[in-house]
């Protein structure tokens, strides 16, 4: 793995009442390379900003997540070289929906990772947004 990933967990551990599958870790360590700092994702399009018709958070995490991918991979990296993730979701309610779904994109990732539950975003038919933080290695 390209980053030191200090004292691995899983959520099913962590929150046993929830059903949640995260691979996620407490701290990672990188060395050189080239940080990518991403805008707080939407469920919106990267080419034109539109929104995804829909208000299931499963749904709009999935488009956050392949946006998070994309710009990881237009920047030349790989998912592997995800960092740091903070889940800003409007409903504590839907934070099992959107974990469950992040944990998707971040099996065996292990980034660090903080949630917060807000009373809104910049549209109130958004409810989730994450900022993501990735570190591509030297070559």
């Amino acid at each position: 793995m390209a980053h030191e990933r200090i004292r691995h967990f899983n959520t099913r551990e962590t929150y046993p009442e929830q059903s949640l599958d995260n691979d996620l870790c407490q701290a990672v360590v990188t060395r050189g390379g080239k940080t990518v700092w991403m805008r707080g994702q939407c469920p919106q399009n990267l080419e034109d900003a539109a929104n995804i018709d829909s208000h299931d958070p499963s749904e709009q995490t999935h488009k956050v997540m392949q946006n998070i991918r994309q710009l990881i991979e237009e920047a030349g990296g790989e998912m592997s070289h995800l960092v740091k993730v903070v889940v800003y979701i409007t409903d504590v309610r839907h934070r099992e929906a959107v974990y469950r779904t992040m944990g998707e994109y971040i099996r065996g990732v292990h980034p660090v990772s903080t949630g917060l539950v807000v009373q809104a975003l910049a549209r109130p038919e958004w409810l989730v947004e994450i900022d993501a933080t990735a570190v591509i290695p030297d070559t």
